[in-house]
């Protein structure tokens, strides 16, 4: 099977694209659970709301998943009653005629392992990012009948660019489902059948660099973990890790760019309780803007997060994800970054390949590579291992330019 300009080599694909009508559908894991799963479809090559949560609809639909049947005129269904860790063919059909079809697996009761992908700064409908989407398939689908196969998608900001920017227009920006077809809907076209993305905001998805429309299309058109639209939100996975996605721009619904993640936020009270009633050995928070950073481009978010770092060691956690700088780095795990380990993985579609070694024990990163990339994490246990993965050979560096061996492995006491 072929992306546009990408060959996907030996992975066999059986889930074609498949319409109903003359119109192109696109049909996607919203969110999935334990005992249920969310499906939603639709299309994204004209104007107008045509997919997502709020979309007009597109007709009398039947998802029939399993043994489980829903007829529904939105464009989305929420399925009960599945069995936990089973694997469940799914289509749908509008108006009587095909519209999508997929496989999804719920998610275990109780676990000991765990994998999942990490992406971020992604949506520039570029050649690189459709390699990167290519070659996250071919990992899915390798891994599909494993013992632990990928559950989700984490994203860490940046899911839309615009096409360009002219002082304060942007265009194409995201803030019209149109924009997302070739930006998000038709690179990842056969991955999100199987598997959800759960994300969070950069500042490319709305009005801090931006459209303000961006920021209400991107809670439209994710369903996020607990099936309603959310700028923060928490879920778990089988006991073993819990996952909290945070939003560290100044994106607003009205007004001009403002924080709403400082000490007195509302956003930061809701996290302070929710790492409190966390059991999971695995607390794993994820967000756009960095703590640590060497650079090339932007700076270490570390004075005006630092209230988030004080939380995280005084609860446990010990592993980060973010984005926003386009490469790949890891930092160390010391004094500074409280005995974290904070990973950056902002190149799914950008990039910034400028050289940061010299930057990098100041700012105490211990590895880097300035390439595209997404990352595999897997969990077995109280080990993490996270892996940048591309479409060429990954080399992550220390400050010496001496490579670092991979998997980078993360330890909980």
């Amino acid at each position: 099977m072929n992306l546009p300009g990408v060959t996907l080599g030996s992975v066999v694909v059986l889930l074609l694209p498949v319409s109903a009508g003359a119109q192109k559908y696109y049909t996607y894991a919203g969110q999935i659970g334990t005992n249920s799963a969310l499906v939603a479809w639709g299309t994204a090559h004209s104007a107008g709301n045509t997919i997502g949560r709020t979309s007009a609809s597109h007709g009398k639909a039947m998802l029939k998943i399993g043994p489980k049947t829903v007829q529904t005129e939105r464009n989305w269904a929420l399925v009960n009653g599945l069995e936990p860790d089973t694997e469940y063919s799914y289509a749908v059909t509008i108006d009587g005629r095909a519209a999508g079809e997929g496989s999804i697996r719920t998610d275990p009761e109780r676990s000991n392992q765990l994998a999942f992908f990490v992406i971020g700064d992604f949506g520039t409908g570029s050649a690189r990012q459709y390699k990167i989407a290519a070659r996250m398939l071919t990992e899915f689908e390798k891994r599909r009948r494993s013992g632990n196969p990928v559950r989700f998608v984490l994203t860490t900001g940046d899911n839309i660019y615009a096409d360009f920017n002219i002082g304060n227009i942007s265009l194409r920006s995201g803030d019209q489902d149109r924009d997302w077809e070739k930006k998000f809907f038709q690179p990842y076209e056969w991955l999100i059948r199987d598997v959800p993305f759960y994300p969070t905001l950069g500042n490319h998805d709305g009005n801090t660099n931006e459209n303000r429309g961006d920021l209400a299309a991107y809670l439209d058109n994710f369903f996020f973990p607990q099936a309603q639209p959310a700028r923060w939100y928490a879920f778990s996975f089988g006991g073993l890790a819990d996952f909290f996605a945070l939003d560290s721009t100044d994106n607003t619904e009205s007004g001009p760019p403002r924080p709403d993640y400082g000490p007195d936020s509302q956003q930061f009270q809701w996290l302070k309780q929710a790492l409190k009633q966390s059991h999971a050995p695995w607390k794993i928070p994820y967000y756009h803007h960095p703590a640590f950073n060497a650079g090339p481009r932007h700076p270490a978010y570390l004075d005006t997060l630092r209230h988030f770092l004080e939380l995280f060691e005084g609860s446990g956690v010990k592993v980060v994800f973010n984005g926003h700088e386009h490469n790949f780095q890891y930092s160390k795990q010391n004094r500074a970054t409280g005995g974290m380990c904070f990973v950056i993985s902002g190149a799914g579609g950008e990039l910034r390949p400028g050289n940061v070694t010299r930057n990098m024990d100041a700012a105490n990163i211990a590895g880097w590579a300035g390439q595209n990339h997404f990352l595999v994490v897997e969990i077995v246990d109280r080990t993490m291992r996270i892996t940048p993965v591309s479409f060429e050979p990954v080399v992550v560096r220390d400050s010496r330019g001496k490579p670092i061996q991979l998997p980078i492995v993360v330890q909980l006491p």
